[in-house]
C-alpha cells in the first residue's frame, strides 16, 4: 500500500493503510486531531455558505440593478481571481508565521467584507466588495488546508481531509436554507442583503481556532530550523529547480477541477430558473438533491483517496462529471428526472475535492507547503474564476444550458490528464525540514 512520491517531495516515507474504512480515521484522533479536524470542517461550512449566496442572488441582482449575465458572472469572476491572489499570499505567510494564526486572520477577513456587501448601494460597489472578500476566501482554503493535512497522521490523512471538505456541501446547504426563508418572508430587494449578512457568521469560529487548535509540531519545527539557519522560504521557490515541474501540473490540475465545479455551481441556480422555468423558491428541491449529491461524493471521495488512491480518484471522478453535466444540460428531460439527476451531478462535481487537500499537502516539502499548496489551488481558482463570466458571455449567444456543458467539459478534460500525470501520494509520511 506505499505509494510514489513525485519530484520535488519532502521525503519518501510512505505508511500502509491497513484500515481504509470512512470512519476508521476519527475513532483513532488525538485531542488534537480532533479539535482541528472540527475547526476545519467548520471553516469549510462556513467558507461554502459565504461564496455560495451570491449564485443563489445572482438572478435577484440582474433584476434589481439592470445588469446581464455576463456582467453578473463578472462579480464570481473577480472574487475568484481575488482568492486566487488571496490563496497564495496566504499560503506563504503560513510558512512564515503560522498555520492557525493566518487561519484566524482571513477568516475574519472575509466575514467583514460578506457584511459589506449587504450595504452596497450599486453593482461597482457590490463587485469591490466581493474583489476584496475573496483575498481572504482564498487565504483560508489554504491556511486550513494545510493545517489539517500537516496535523492528521499519514494513514488517514485522505479521509480526514475528504471529510474536512464535506463541509462546503453542508454550507452550501445553509445558504439554499437561508434563501428559502429569507426570500419567504421579505422581499427580494431586501431579501439579498440579509443573505450576504449571515455570510458574517464565520467570524465567530475565531473564538474557537484561539481556545483549542494548535500549530501542527511539523511546520513548528520546520519554521524553528529555518530561522536558526536563516534560510526563510522565498515566495518564488516553488518555480524553481525540479518542484517546477509539480507546481505546472498540480496548477493545471487545480485549475481544471475548479473551472469545471465553478461553471456548474454558479450557473445552476440560474439555469433552473430561466431555462426549466421554476420560481426560486421551487428551485429549491432542485439544489437540496444536487447539494445532498455534493455531500455524499465528497463522503465517498475521502474514503476512495485513501483506499484508492489520489489519481484514481481524479481520474474517475473528472469523467463521471462530464457525462452527467452533458445529461443534466443537452438531453430534454422532464423536471422530476432532472431532479434525480441533481444527485450524481452534485456528486461527480465535488467529490474529487476530497483528494485534492491532501494531495497538494503531500507534493511539497514542510517548508514550502504553505506557498505550494496555496498557490496551485488558487492558480486554479484564478483560472476557474474565469468560467463564470465566460459561461455568461457565451449563453447570450449558445444558450446558458450549452454554454455550461462546454465549459466544464473543457474543464474536467484539463482535470482528467494533470491528474493523470501527477504522481500517486497515498500514505506519504511528512517530515521536517530546513
Amino acid at each position: 500500500m506505499s505509494t510514489a512520491t513525485g519530484q520535488g517531495t519532502g521525503g519518501v516515507d510512505a505508511v500502509e493503510i491497513h484500515d481504509a474504512s470512512l470512519g476508521a480515521f476519527y475513532r483513532s484522533m488525538t485531542p488534537t486531531e480532533r479539535h482541528t479536524f472540527w475547526a476545519c470542517a467548520a471553516g469549510w461550512c462556513l467558507d461554502g455558505m459565504d461564496f455560495m449566496i451570491y449564485p443563489l442572488v445572482i438572478g435577484t441582482i440582474m433584476s434589481l440593478w439592470h445588469v446581464d449575465s455576463g456582467t453578473a458572472g463578472l462579480a464570481a469572476t473577480v472574487t475568484l481571481l481575488a482568492s486566487a491572489l488571496g490563496g497564495w499570499l496566504a499560503g506563504y505567510v503560513a510558512d512564515r508565521i503560522g498555520r492557525v494564526l493566518t487561519l484566524q486572520i482571513t477568516i475574519l477577513w472575509f466575514s467583514v467584507f460578506s457584511l459589506l456587501c449587504a450595504f452596497v448601494q450599486s453593482f461597482d460597489q457590490l463587485l469591490i466588495a466581493r474583489a476584496i472578500l475573496g483575498l481572504g476566501f482564498g487565504g483560508e482554503w489554504a491556511a486550513g488546508a494545510v493545517l489539517i493535512g500537516e496535523t492528521i497522521r499519514a494513514e488517514y490523512r485522505g479521509r480526514a481531509v475528504g471529510s474536512v471538505q464535506s463541509g462546503w456541501a453542508i454550507g452550501w446547504g445553509l445558504a439554499v436554507l437561508s434563501q428559502a426563508v429569507l426570500f419567504s418572508l421579505l422581499p427580494p430587494e431586501t431579501a439579498w442583503r440579509w443573505m450576504f449578512a449571515v455570510g458574517a457568521l464565520p467570524a465567530l469560529l475565531i473564538f474557537y481556532l484561539r481556545r483549542y487548535v494548535e500549530e501542527p509540531q511539523v511546520a513548528a519545527e520546520t519554521r524553528a530550523r529555518a530561522a536558526a539557519a536563516g534560510d526563510r522560504p522565498r515566495i518564488w521557490e516553488i518555480f524553481s529547480g525540479p518542484i517546477l515541474k509539480t507546481t505546472l501540473l498540480a496548477s493545471l490540475a487545480a485549475a481544471g477541477c475548479q473551472g469545471g465545479y465553478y461553471a456548474i455551481t454558479t450557473w445552476v441556480p440560474r439555469f433552473l430558473t430561466t431555462e426549466r422555468h421554476l420560481s426560486i423558491v421551487s428551485s429549491t428541491g432542485y439544489l437540496s438533491a444536487l447539494i445532498v449529491g455534493s455531500f455524499t461524493g465528497y463522503l465517498v471521495g475521502a474514503w476512495l483517496a485513501d483506499r484508492l488512491g489520489r489519481r484514481p480518484l481524479f481520474l474517475i471522478f473528472s469523467l463521471g462529471a462530464i457525462a452527467v453535466i452533458v445529461a443534466y444540460t443537452q438531453i430534454p428531460l422532464s423536471n422530476g428526472v432532472l431532479w434525480v439527476l441533481g444527485f450524481p451531478l452534485g456528486f461527480f462535481a465535488s467529490g474529487y475535492f476530497s483528494g485534492m487537500g491532501a494531495f497538494l499537502t503531500e507534493l511539497y516539502p514542510t517548508r514550502l507547503r504553505g506557498s505550494g499548496q496555496g498557490f496551485c489551488y488558487n492558480f486554479g481558482r484564478g483560472i476557474g474564476a474565469l468560467f463564470p463570466a465566460l459561461v455568461g458571455y457565451l449563453s447570450e449567444r449558445v444558450g446558458l444550458a450549452s454554454a455550461i456543458a462546454i465549459f466544464a467539459a473543457a474543464a474536467y478534460g484539463v482535470f482528467f490528464l494533470a491528474a493523470y500525470a501527477l504522481p500517486e501520494t497515498r500514505g506519504k509520511v511528512l517530515h521536517a525540514d530546513s
